[in-house]
């Protein structure tokens, strides 16, 4: 099956708090704090672009594997923030890392990117093409969010993470997995001008917050405080485990009070929970990984623990597995 060699992170050195948010936008510490959970979160610098922060994260990634770029056979970032439309961003981390002409793609599943790529690349391994694959969340938010919007840019933050996979036949890997999505709620979370439908050709026609992060917030939250507890569940029952058996949950790092809804549903202590949303604010695609390389290089998660992680967000999307470590 599958086992994790080795996990890495890497957050950029700017950190934007909430009071410095409050001399940029219509808000307050304590209004941010109440709705999110999150305090400050990390702001890529003027020469970073996502490609950057997921190959730094990668280099640490591969060092705790002790393997070399020239090891790895398929690299796979799920990122909603590429450095350009084209190409995709996941070659150019290659590059960056020196990795031979090896197998490199993006995926795009918003929030839900990360535990999609890591599922995508867990099943080529098992497939007996590949032997080793890097896997990465990469974001940098701050690059589309309208910084007049006190809904949505208070919120996120830039980040990446990294996992090392390998082929192990004495791990059972993924014990159970589910994955969703809702064309219906399209709109919910979007970008509206860029794309084929609405063509940068045509930018007469838009606003600049049309080239901008827009989110429907409480439209949002009603997805996710109804789909993710429910997922939870789902997982848990397809593993033929019980949530006592479960050492460590890892959520998308959204919303604190979505967090607490899974607790609940579960009848799992808060303790189980790796939580970092109040240091790095919501880092969409990398929220899971950095969480999880935290985790690790704390000594909390230990070989054979079984961990629960769920991502979610645009499309609507939202999935995720249990995974033994």
């Amino acid at each position: 099956m599958i086992k994790v060699l080795g996990t890495g992170s890497y957050l950029p050195e700017k950190i934007l708090t909430n009071f410095d948010l409050e001399k940029i936008v219509d808000t307050t510490d304590a209004w941010i704090k109440q709705r999110t959970g999150i305090s400050e979160r990390h702001i890529a610098g003027d020469d970073e672009a996502t490609s950057d922060l997921g190959a730094k994260a990668a280099l640490k990634a591969l060092a705790a594997s002790n393997l070399t770029p020239k090891d790895i056979e398929l690299i796979i970032l799920g990122t909603s923030t590429p450095d350009y439309p084209i190409p995709a961003s996941a070659p150019i981390i290659q590059k960056k890392l020196g990795c031979g002409n090896i197998f490199a793609f993006d995926i795009n599943s918003v929030c839900t990117s990360f535990t999609t790529a890591f599922f995508t690349a867990a099943s080529m391994l098992q497939s007996g093409f590949y032997n080793n694959a890097l896997v990465i969340g990469s974001d940098t938010y701050s690059r589309i969010l309208n910084w007049k919007d006190r809904g949505s840019c208070v919120i996120f933050g830039d980040g990446a993470g990294a996992l090392v996979l390998t082929k192990d036949s004495t791990k059972k890997g993924i014990i159970s997995s589910a994955f969703n999505a809702d064309g219906s709620g399209a709109d919910y979370i979007k970008i509206p001008a860029g794309g084929s439908k609405n063509p940068l050709r045509d930018i007469k026609n838009y606003k600049i917050e049309d080239l901008l992060f827009q989110m429907e917030g409480k439209k949002v939250y009603e997805f996710t405080i109804s789909c993710i507890p429910e997922m939870a569940e789902v997982l848990v029952k397809k593993s033929k485990l019980t949530s006592n058996e479960i050492d460590w949950v890892i959520l998308h790092q959204a919303n604190l009070r979505i967090i607490d809804a899974v607790a609940k549903r579960l009848v799992m202590p808060k303790e189980k929970f790796i939580v970092n949303i109040d240091k790095v604010g919501n880092t969409s695609s990398a929220s899971i990984p950095i969480a999880l390389d935290e985790a690790v290089r704390s000594g909390k998660i230990k070989r054979g623990d079984k961990i629960m992680t769920i991502g979610f967000g645009g499309g609507l999307s939202w999935g995720g597995f249990i995974f033994e470590w």
